[in-house]
């Protein structure tokens, strides 16, 4: 039976309206994502299907456009909406931190944590800072395998004098789960450090994140 005929007090949609989104289950809210099911089958059918496919919703969320074309019903143009969508939740948790400093390494985990979530491949990121400490600019630099040889930190300094930028903050992911960094990731910090300094710029810290955990080299005398 289609959820047009179920009973409205049931209807994910209009339970989303009456209690709001935090109330609704995994499955109800992949449901309202995916507005209708396929033939035979009710969107809340196809997102239990999704679940039961991925084994959870971080895995669900974490596939890749092939993955995610596997199962009968999803295709590129959800899987471009489902993109979109995460898209716009960093873009409106980045939003919220230009106008506020980061001035604690929580305030800054919490953007990390946002900013690498969903992302597979190990990625380099520069936050750009003013001189209040606030967020001029995060930019993706580098991505693939980080050694102390692809990730240019003359590249870093032009981006930052670019940017005015009175410090910085770098930070990368490890997708392996492990935040410890590794000798590469010390090496490379130090070749960051001694290249800003040079121009004024002050690295604040260097974080690496590994799923929820986040890993701060200032606060493990690292830096």
């Amino acid at each position: 039976m289609g959820i047009c005929n179920w009973p409205e007090v049931d209807r994910p949609r209009e339970r989303l309206m009456r209690l709001g989104a935090d109330r609704l289950s995994d499955i109800e809210l992949l449901a309202i994502f995916l507005r209708v099911g396929v033939a035979g089958k009710s969107a809340v059918a196809l997102a239990q299907d999704m679940l039961a496919h991925f084994g959870s919703l971080h895995r669900l969320l974490h596939a890749d456009a092939d993955e995610f074309g596997q199962l009968h019903g999803l295709g590129p143009a959800k899987y471009a909406q489902l993109q979109a969508a995460l898209e716009l939740a960093r873009r409106a948790v980045a939003e919220r931190f230009e106008r506020e400093a980061l001035c604690s390494p929580a305030a800054v985990r919490d953007y990390l944590r946002t900013q690498f979530a969903l992302r597979t491949h190990e990625s380099f990121v520069v936050l750009f800072l003013d001189v209040k400490n606030r967020l001029i600019n995060s930019e993706e630099m580098f991505r693939g395998t980080l050694t102390h040889t692809s990730v240019y930190p003359r590249e870093v300094v032009k981006a930052a004098l670019r940017r005015n930028a009175a410090a910085v903050i770098l930070a990368h992911n490890h997708p392996s789960g492990v935040a410890e960094p590794s000798e590469a990731d010390l090496r490379l910090t130090a070749a960051l450090v001694q290249a800003l300094a040079l121009v004024d710029i002050r690295v604040l810290d260097h974080f690496v994140v590994a799923g929820t955990q986040v890993h701060s080299f200032a606060e493990n005398g690292q830096l």
